[in-house]
């Protein structure tokens, strides 16, 4: 007769915090952020290049959003980070819980076993941050998330490529009927034709899924790490990308990442 092992979940965190989304679809709203360490993408504008590997130690606040961090050790088991989200989850405050990273697809397995005890926990809509890059990992738990942010990567900006994988998940996101929308991280070096190209992306899966042009916001202590300076781009630029991917697609609205004017890092 074997023995049968029971496996814990663990995860490895960056931070857990109160803050304003910045972004998208739910700027301006209150959450509680669950940030997970690992990246498997090196986006030459990344605003978290912290969380590109993972640290032996993890922030959690104590307070929401006064920023009395506590240290704990790395990995976290699920009945901690349970804990923990419950402390934050003060009546009424949050809107939301985000799920970002680093690239909380990565630790899909965990999030399978814990979103749906948190959802059960606080009764808030869950919101995941991606890059829209692992379609496999993000269909394991698509039947646990309410809404997600995508973000393509465009590669005279970040670098990156993944225009097969980004489609993907489009889609999958879309025919579970979440609430789904694109952000496109664009900069003075940014090429019209990745953006026609996003725009054909999108209205392929459907021209209603909203699209979010955001400026890039250079941080300078970034900048002394960057090999090269990102470049916010010019209002002009940014007018004639809105008009270009608004011949494909109805929804396109130009957002600054309002979290770095609040200072809410």
């Amino acid at each position: 007769m074997t023995s049968k092992t029971t496996v814990n979940p663990t995860a490895r965190l960056i931070e857990v915090f109160s803050a304003i989304q910045g972004e998208g679809l739910n700027v301006g709203t209150r959450q509680i952020f669950i940030r997970f360490a690992f990246c498997d993408l090196r986006c030459h504008f990344c605003d978290s290049a912290h969380t590109w590997n993972a640290p032996d130690t993890c922030k959690i606040e104590q307070t929401p959003g006064l920023r009395d961090f506590e240290v704990h050790s790395n990995p976290v088991s699920l009945p901690t980070l349970l804990k923990w989200v419950e402390r934050q989850n003060l009546p009424s405050l949050h809107d939301s819980i985000s799920l970002t990273g680093g690239e909380p697809l990565l630790h899909a397995p965990f999030l399978a076993s814990f979103l749906p005890q948190v959802r059960s926990l606080t009764n808030l809509p869950i919101y995941l941050e991606t890059g829209g890059h692992r379609p496999e990992q993000l269909a394991t738990i698509l039947p646990y998330l309410d809404s997600i942010g995508m973000d393509f990567k465009l590669p005279s900006v970040s670098g990156e490529s993944y225009w097969q994988e980004h489609a993907q998940c489009l889609k999958l996101s879309y025919d579970s009927h979440l609430n789904v929308f694109v952000k496109i991280i664009v900069s003075q070096n940014t090429e019209p034709n990745e953006l026609e190209r996003s725009a054909l992306l999108v209205a392929d899966v459907s021209p209603e899924i909203p699209v979010f042009l955001q400026p890039v916001t250079p941080l300078a202590d970034f900048e002394k790490l960057a090999k090269k300076p990102i470049l916010a781009p010019y209002p002009e630029q940014v007018l004639k990308w809105q008009a270009l991917m608004k011949k494909f697609v109805q929804h396109v609205r130009v957002v600054p990442q309002t979290h770095k004017l609040l200072n809410q890092l």
